[in-house]
């Protein structure tokens, strides 16, 4: 492999970070934006979207996203290391196909079964839903408390560090205010339902994954073209 050729795999490495930390950062403001135009109201949470008329760029993110993971090679597995990069991310893309194919147990009216609901029924496809939310989330979590911060330098480790506890904390509490939503009583459901509570938590989840991987994106694309330059 020549060393151009070798060049423009890194940067296009690079560049698939950027573009899921792109992807992270947009997604809940495109479903805001979208929703308050076609719906005047924000859903009750990002999933929800899968039951109104921006259920096209609810999958259609997560697909793109789910590419994206599982197209990412990222480093090769290192001494001491039980997950490699591309494990890691193949993992977190299988289960954003996930999130997307599995709908939600929704408040808002339903008028037709999906696929994955007529074939496994409501039930197991909310459960799989969940299931699927929590890996992927799990996973870019991972990425920022282990794969990021082992590397990086103080600050941008601070960065990482803080926006993976900061997915595992707002998707814990994202589940415990889903079950609120969905089985609590009136008055929690209320609570949770009229504050958007659900969606808020789980928009800043998200959030934190795409600054996470915008911060990593930016400072490897920074070293790989400073690299270039002396090298030229």
């Amino acid at each position: 492999m020549s060393t151009d050729t070798r060049d423009e795999m890194v940067l296009s490495y690079v560049r698939v970070r950027q573009a899921l930390g792109y992807l992270g950062v947009g997604f809940p403001i495109l479903l805001v934006i979208g929703g308050l135009l076609a719906e005047h109201a924000v859903a009750p949470s990002v999933s929800d979207y899968y039951h109104t008329t921006m259920r096209d760029l609810f999958v259609g993110s997560l697909f793109a996203i789910g590419v994206f993971l599982i197209s990412y090679k990222g480093h090769p597995l290192k001494n001491g290391e039980r997950l490699s990069d591309d494990l890691v991310a193949t993992i977190a893309g299988i289960a954003a196909f996930g999130v997307a194919v599995f709908p939600n147990e929704t408040v808002i009216p339903e008028h037709a079964a999906t696929l994955s609901q007529a074939i496994i029924g409501y039930k197991a496809a909310a459960i799989g839903h969940y299931v699927s939310a929590m890996i992927f989330l799990g996973s870019l979590a991972y990425f920022c408390l282990v794969k990021f911060a082992k590397t990086a330098k103080p600050a941008r480790r601070r960065i990482y560090l803080a926006c993976g506890w900061y997915i595992v904390l707002a998707g814990v509490a994202a589940t415990v205010a889903s079950y609120f939503k969905v089985a609590g009583n009136p008055d929690w459901r209320a609570l949770v339902i009229d504050w958007r509570v659900v969606f808020w938590l789980e928009a800043s989840g998200i959030w934190a994954f795409g600054l996470s991987w915008l911060t990593k994106g930016r400072a490897e694309y920074g070293l790989v073209q400073g690299l270039l330059k002396r090298r030229s």
